[in-house]
């Protein structure tokens, strides 16, 4: 995160930006010399040619993907939909059967329910929004995507939120939350909270889907939708 926009959230009374530690990080109490992380080693193979496309090429290279069983059964792949130059980027699970069909992400039922969120707060698909998943094949039976999966598939939505650069980022569900901070992540413990994500804050909420079969729930996405919003606001203010 950029020295200015950590001022910023500060002042907002929203600091600090929580980084979730891997299970197998050192005490901070730890000499520096046991605490200290590996040299950084830049990505190899797959990943590094990933981490070097353009938007045309990474459209394409997650049409052509055959790195994960997931890919077997699909119709297409589905890379997202939405603004390419967002404030917002709204990351879901993986595509459903009518997503695997039309090749967009909530177009079912949980996304007209996303898209209602959105309208809530003054928002619509497309405009300064996209709407992304973790992984981009649908998974058999709209089952939750395997730790391997979410993994192979990840350099993708990586790269996509490096040239997307949104201003905010909106976790939707515990999968999507996990493979994005690259931790375990419980939805209760982590809601109005900030989280840094690849230099820009994230909020975590439900998935819509979860939603619709927890109706009670829908209040606390709510708040979580006003709370996202009001982080907006600070966060485009002029300095």
């Amino acid at each position: 995160m950029n020295i200015r926009r950590e001022r910023l959230l500060k002042e907002m009374g929203l600091a600090p930006i929580w980084r979730l530690r891997m299970g197998n990080e050192q005490d901070d109490a730890a000499p520096r010399e046991q605490a200290a992380e590996p040299e950084a080693r830049p990505p190899q193979g797959r990943e590094a040619k990933i981490a070097r496309m353009d938007w045309n090429e990474l459209k394409q290279a997650v049409a052509d993907c055959r790195a994960c069983r997931l890919c077997e059964q699909r119709k297409q792949a589905v890379l997202g939909v939405g603004d390419i130059r967002p404030d917002w980027l709204l990351v879901g699970e993986g595509p459903g059967a009518e997503e695997d069909e039309k090749g967009e992400p909530f177009v079912g039922q949980a996304g007209r329910l996303l898209d209602n969120m959105l309208a809530a707060i003054g928002l619509k698909r497309g405009r300064k929004v996209y709407i992304a998943n973790a992984v981009k094949c649908r998974p058999p039976g709209n089952r939750t995507p395997e730790a391997e999966e979410m993994a192979t598939c990840f350099p993708f939505l990586q790269r996509q939120i490096e040239l997307l650069a949104p201003k905010l980022i909106v976790a939707l569900g515990r999968p999507a939350a996990q493979t994005l901070l690259k931790s375990e992540v419980k939805i209760a413990a982590a809601r109005g909270r900030l989280f840094d994500c690849q230099g820009a804050p994230l909020v975590v909420t439900y998935h819509p889907a979860y939603l619709l079969r927890n109706l009670p729930d829908k209040a606390k996405a709510w708040e979580d939708m006003c709370f996202a919003r009001s982080t907006m606001r600070r966060l485009t203010q002029p300095a």
